[in-house]
């Protein structure tokens, strides 16, 4: 009988195992509520059954609850994920000729800028270690500028160029206060902005430099 469900997870499968990371895989888990269906079992190990040894756990259904008590006792335990999404953040860059699309050309005070970059931290699918921080340095497109925001955004897709993009999201914003500094400070400021993954929770920060003024955000990891 043809079961579009299974066909699709199938399906999916089937591009996991075409990648070159995975080519040397040698089990395949079947882990979760769903992985108690015998035709599940049946469908993976038909299809997959040749290349890797399909193995069902004892209590299957319950292993997803006990990974996640694992988790809470000693976060530890997972030592690399991989991301699901590409996370970035919308910044404007100096304008390129040839480079930039012209209707992302933005005149101000004489300079040129390109709009609404997607400044990539990390890739979709990418292996990243608990606590792995991301960092990127940022300068005010004004040196007057009182506040700078910073839209921390997401996508699907790997190869990201801009954030008005098919299927980008904002997912996060942080609001760095520039304001009561006193003269020392240089007019080429530089706002420091690091991501840290690989927990369930992605931590971001913006910290002035000048100031040491800083500003947190934690963006939800499973459900973005």
């Amino acid at each position: 009988m043809d079961f579009p469900i299974l066909n699709g997870l199938c399906f999916c499968l089937g591009d996991v195992f075409d990648k070159p990371e995975v080519t040397n895989v040698k089990f395949l888990f079947l882990v979760g509520g769903f992985a108690e269906s015998p035709l599940l079992q049946q469908a993976v190990q038909s299809a997959f059954g040749s290349r890797c040894r399909v193995i069902i756990p004892q209590d299957v259904g319950l292993t997803i609850l006990k990974g996640a008590v694992l988790f809470g006792l000693d976060p530890a335990v997972i030592k690399v994920r991989r991301s699901p999404l590409t996370y970035g953040v919308g910044v404007l860059n100096r304008f390129v000729e040839g480079k930039h699309p012209p209707e992302k050309l933005l005149i101000k005070d004489g300079t040129r800028w390109c709009t609404d970059v997607f400044d990539k931290f990390i890739s979709a699918d990418q292996s990243v270690a608990l606590g792995e921080t991301v960092t990127r340095s940022y300068t005010p497109a004004k040196p007057s500028q009182l506040v700078i925001v910073i839209n921390i955004y997401s996508s699907e897709q790997d190869n990201v160029s801009f954030i008005t993009e098919s299927g980008v999201k904002k997912c996060g914003t942080l609001r760095l206060d520039l304001t009561g500094t006193d003269a020392a400070v240089p007019n080429r400021r530089e706002i420091k902005t690091l991501m840290q993954f690989g927990d369930t929770e992605i931590k971001a920060m913006a910290i002035d430099v000048a100031t040491s003024k800083s500003v947190k955000v934690g963006i939800d990891f499973l459900n973005y």
